[in-house]
């Protein structure tokens, strides 16, 4: 397994772009300047130890050593010993609703964002739980088996759009008979299943699927999204232009709370509602923390080898190649042309 002890220095790799930039702007500049003294042809003879690439060489050096620097500081590391431990924890399955209605901006900064936060937040709070995460809009599918790596777990839910699903539509009962497919054969360990959704089910089998999931042991929470009142759905964030019916009408979406307080009472969990405060996210972790817990084996890496050694020595290599590569010419080769 490979990983990075402090990943937070990645970050630094956004500068890189931005000096790229500023080198290839620095060397249009320089080119301007040299035309107008004139024919560049005619300059070279004046200027017989002028490297055209050397320069060029030296920058890519430099930036080569800053990039392996930056990586370096995170600290990559590779596993090299896997146990197998003993967790107490539970297990969960989110199933997000991504159809175009979560685009709706009755709560901030729309239904979808508020949801991927909240999950965020959730994942955070659990030490040694197992968490999946299926999403759904006319169809389901599994975006992460469930699993207790909970860094991969935070990057698959950056990765969540609508455009994930081409079929629309909301399809609950879907998304909880995948969900109940999705848990460890562990017996003892307390299953949830939280489905994030707006309500607007446009599928039947919603009601069934949670009475099963009940009868294997499993609770359903539905976490709904969004205001009864309703809000229209823009054609693309951030937008004003909105989303119409086929005769021309602004389609308006609303929270369907009776429909998720029904699917929640038949799966034996609990409705929670989403609004612009943090109340749901405290529930949802008070509910998860009744479940039974048990102890759950796990196959880790508990030991890991720091590679930035390697790293080390390649950057001092290469800034020893830097610095002995000069910006003027060898005058062994003072006969290159310089504009070619």
């Amino acid at each position: 397994m490979f990983r990075f002890a402090n990943p937070d220095f990645l970050y630094l790799l956004l500068i890189l772009p931005l000096l790229v930039a500023l080198f290839l702007y620095s060397n249009y500049r320089r080119r301007q300047k040299i035309q107008k003294y004139g024919d560049p042809s005619m300059l070279e003879a004046l200027m017989p130890n002028v490297s055209k690439h050397r320069p060029d060489l030296k920058f890519w050096l430099t930036f080569s050593a800053l990039a392996l620097i930056i990586l370096m500081l995170a600290r990559p590391q590779f596993g090299s010993k896997m146990e197998t431990v003993k967790r107490s924890g539970v297990e969960a399955v989110i199933a997000l609703d991504i159809s175009n209605s979560m685009l709706a901006e009755d709560v901030i900064p729309n239904r979808l964002e508020k949801s991927k936060k909240l999950i965020s937040r959730l994942v955070d709070t659990f030490n040694n739980d197992k968490v999946g995460m299926i999403v759904f809009a006319g169809e389901a599918f599994t975006q992460l088996p469930i699993t207790s790596d909970y860094i991969s777990a935070k990057m698959f839910l950056e990765s969540i759009d609508p455009s994930l699903i081409t079929t629309q539509g909301t399809d609950i009962g879907a998304a909880i008979r995948l969900a109940m497919k999705s848990f460890t054969p562990n017996e003892g360990v307390g299953r949830a299943i939280i489905v994030i959704t707006d309500g607007e089910n446009h599928e039947g089998g919603a009601l069934e699927a949670a009475k099963e999931a009940t009868e294997k042991g499993m609770q359903v929470f539905i976490v709904g999204v969004g205001s009864p009142e309703g809000a229209p759905i823009p054609t693309e964030r951030g937008s004003n232009n909105f989303r119409k019916d086929k005769d021309g009408n602004v389609i308006v979406t609303r929270l369907n709370e009776q429909m998720c307080q029904e699917i929640a009472k038949a799966g034996n969990g609990l409705y929670i509602r989403v609004d612009n405060s943090n109340a749901a996210e405290k529930i949802l972790n008070n509910e998860i923390a009744k479940l039974a817990k048990t102890d759950v084996e796990s196959q880790v890496f508990t030991e890991f080898d720091e590679q930035f050694q390697a790293l080390a020595w390649l950057i001092l290599i290469i800034l020893i190649i830097e610095m002995l590569i000069l910006e003027r010419k060898n005058p062994l080769f003072k006969n290159v042309r310089l504009f070619k």
